[in-house]
């Protein structure tokens, strides 16, 4: 069975309590500006902007940090931002580029908070 060439990976939703069950080996992105990104991440959560992963996966990869650069395509990978506004659209990009394990965090950091799940922020 092959898959054709024009097909593109399903990015696959999961709530914040799912994504807890996700196998600790998935990178977490998360795509909000670095100034939010220290007020409060998930643990284990690496920043990279959504803006700045646009243009890295567009025509300009060297915006991209070496630790993303340096990727599989069939790493997991799943994106959380404030709303689950710009995590879609991370998600939907990186399914485009080549990635074939995309998970997109619903409700983002709000709803993860309000659930009660640890965060950790930069002094």
């Amino acid at each position: 069975m092959t898959q054709s060439s024009q097909s593109i990976p399903t990015v696959v939703d999961l709530s914040p309590i799912d994504f807890a069950q996700v196998p600790k080996a998935t990178v977490l992105i998360d795509v909000r500006s670095g100034l939010e990104y220290l007020t409060g991440h998930a643990p284990g959560a690496r920043n990279l902007s959504l803006p700045r992963l646009l243009l890295g996966l567009g025509p300009w990869q060297g915006f991209l940090p070496q630790w993303f650069r340096s990727l599989p395509h069939d790493q997991p990978i799943a994106v959380i931002c404030l709303t689950a506004h710009r995590s879609p659209i991370a998600a939907k990009h990186l399914a485009k580029s080549g990635f074939t394990r995309v998970y997109n965090i619903t409700g983002g950091m709000v709803k993860w908070r309000r659930l009660g799940l640890k965060t950790h922020a930069k002094a």
